[in-house]
């Protein structure tokens, strides 16, 4: 006799992605749940239960459309989206994911060429494209026709363009008429849910699949590791909120008042459930998995567009946005905005820094244009579907000055539960814990990629002795923390030393004249490889090489932070450091402009 499944019989019950999109609607169905403010500044707000109504339309469309759902190891449709950050695209998400097919966010941000080969190495069955996108589509249509057999268009007016792209619909003339409920299927957990790749920046783009389990499993554990560190964050708390109440809970003690009269002052246009800001483009690991964890909490999410600072600080101010997350290129954006003491932040009280190590110097900028601000970093890669390791603090350290605080928060941190995490050596060995001794961060753990999308040879070379190779050089401290140093193939081997580079670009960006800087090897006859600095100076700044080279001398050497051996050879100021689609420095390109970087640049040392 056959065994009967769920949902008649059985008693374990799918991890689904399905759940997160229930709850906001069931709890708290006439909430302002979504908000989307677009590039001419027009506000669109969706409560959860018109969002919710939106999304099972879509995915009566989807049907329609002939979209059809996968089962485990065998992917459902790919649907593309070449789409910024809007209440559509997360309509968008859930209705692919929920119907048992793939979301595949396409960064358009890769070159040509990179973006051509996605969509056709993932087989996107529709493409889902913004306005604004459109003329890049235009460029790639020829090369991806024969692979996708539909596109929608996304635009906030009504109608189509003029275009040879077919076929065409339009994305809101696919939702009138749609039921407002969908019978949403019980698929299996180990359906996969979404298709990520890599930026390339080692070769062509990689994909990478993951499960409605993988990602359950993740968000949860993510927002298990912020109650863990409840005591930490109720301090911090209430620092912000002191911080930001300080002139009225001063006028309060000034009349006389008392204990009770100053929690009702506080308890004034007190924030009741965080207000998330969603800078990071979707298109990237769907904004380090926003979607999950602001749906799943009942959030209010904001969707900005395109990022720009004057865009940022308007709707931080009108929405009392309480939480972001930003690239460090994007915070530098925000710091050098000229307007910025115009608008009204106060509400911010955190913001999330990833995607790139978070230059000191830069910490040091941000910590005094917002008082309250808490440098958060964390390491994950698209392999991990993005948070893997984060930087929390311990319990003994959650009384400690902020100062010393901030030392362990800029580390690379501690692997969130559900993973397990190592620094080996070359011996395969975990490499002691005396933040000095360099080695390879190894994973495995609940939401670590199976295996790269048709291609069983990367796969294999990643993943070995039962762990998954990251690529990526780290030091252990006495802590247990891990602090990043390099990517292998960065770092700067010069004679039978390794200069990790991660370390001298922390180190340079601390100098307040300093806005960015990377570090490259440069071909040297005896020593194999030099290091050259690529410095972005402060608009403005009055500073010349020797003044960085004396900087590296006195805060590096003469502390200890480095040695003497790690001192450049070269450095070059820059107008532009070359970056990646997400904002890494792009050393392959520097790389390949190496010469004309080098002729730019001024010899601080002879050879020895």
């Amino acid at each position: 006799m056959a065994a009967n499944t769920y949902p008649q019989y059985s008693t374990r019950y799918p991890l689904l992605l399905t759940d997160f999109m229930h709850r906001p609607v069931s709890l708290y169905p006439d909430d302002i749940g979504v908000v989307y403010r677009n590039d001419a500044g027009e506000y669109y707000r969706f409560t959860w239960r018109q969002w919710y109504r939106r999304t099972c339309r879509l995915a009566h469309a989807l049907k329609q459309l002939g979209i059809k759902p996968g089962k485990p190891g065998e992917p459902g449709d790919r649907i593309g989206a070449m789409a910024l950050n809007h209440h559509r695209h997360l309509e968008l998400i859930y209705a692919g994911t929920c119907l048992g097919a793939v979301s595949h966010p396409i960064n358009v941000m890769l070159s040509r060429e990179h973006m051509i080969h996605t969509i056709n190495h993932a087989g996107d069955a529709i493409i889902f494209v913004d306005e604004a996108i459109m003329p890049l589509l235009e460029l790639i249509y020829d090369r991806i026709k024969d692979t996708v057999k539909a596109f929608v268009y996304i635009s906030d007016r009504p109608g189509k363009p003029q275009t040879r792209i077919s076929p065409l619909y339009e994305y809101e003339e696919l939702l009138k008429g749609q039921p407002e409920e969908f019978d949403w299927p019980f698929l299996s957990e180990d359906t996969y849910a979404v298709l990520y790749y890599t930026t390339g920046t080692t070769g062509v783009p990689k994909g990478v699949m993951f499960t409605h389990r993988q990602l359950y499993l993740q968000t949860v554990n993510i927002l298990a590791a912020s109650m863990m560190r409840f005591h930490a964050f109720a301090l911090e708390f209430l620092e912000w909120l002191f911080t930001a109440k300080a002139e009225a809970i001063g006028k309060v003690i000034a009349a006389g008042g008392g204990a009770s009269q100053i929690l009702e002052e506080l308890k004034k246009d007190f924030p009741i459930y965080d207000v998330p800001l969603v800078n990071i483009p979707l298109f990237h690991i769907h904004a380090w998995g926003a979607p999950w964890q602001n749906v799943l909490t009942a959030n209010k999410i904001v969707f900005p567009g395109r990022f720009s600072p004057r865009a940022f600080c308007e709707i931080v101010q009108t929405e009392r946005v309480t939480s972001t997350g930003l690239v460090p290129t994007m915070l530098a954006m925000l710091l050098e905005f000229e307007d910025l003491n115009k608008y009204d932040l106060s509400s911010l009280r955190a913001i999330g820094v990833g995607g790139a190590a978070l230059p000191l110097g830069l910490k040091a900028k941000a910590e005094k244009q917002f008082p309250t601000f808490r440098v958060s970093s964390g390491y994950g890669m698209t392999e991990t579907a993005a948070g893997s390791i984060a930087a929390t603090l311990k319990r003994h350290m959650i009384t400690w000055p902020k100062e010393k605080q901030d030392q362990v928060r800029v580390k690379t941190g501690l692997p969130i539960f559900g993973i397990q995490a190592k620094v080996i050596g070359e011996d395969g060995k975990p490499v002691p814990q005396d933040n000095a001794t360099l080695g390879e961060i190894v994973l495995r753990g609940h939401w670590i990629m199976e295996q790269y999308y048709k291609d069983p040879e990367k796969t294999e070379t990643a993943w070995r002795d039962g762990w998954f190779h990251t690529g990526d050089m780290a030091k252990v401290d006495e802590e247990g923390y891990i602090v990043i140093a390099d990517r292998i193939t960065d770092v700067i081997r010069s004679g039978a030393e390794m200069v990790p580079t991660v370390l001298l670009e922390n180190l340079t960006a601390t100098c307040d004249h300093v806005l960015e800087a990377t570090f490259v090897g440069v071909p040297d006859e005896k020593w194999g490889e030099r290091p050259m600095a690529l410095v972005k100076p402060v608009p403005g700044a009055q500073v010349t090489e020797e003044d960085i080279y004396h900087f590296l001398e006195v805060e590096g050497v003469e502390k200890g932070k480095i040695t003497k051996w790690m001192l450049p050879d070269f450095i070059a100021f820059c107008d532009n450091i070359p970056k990646t689609s997400v904002g890494k420095y792009d050393k392959i390109t520097i790389r390949k402009r190496l010469d004309e970087f080098l002729a730019k640049a001024k010899r601080m040392r002879a050879p020895k």
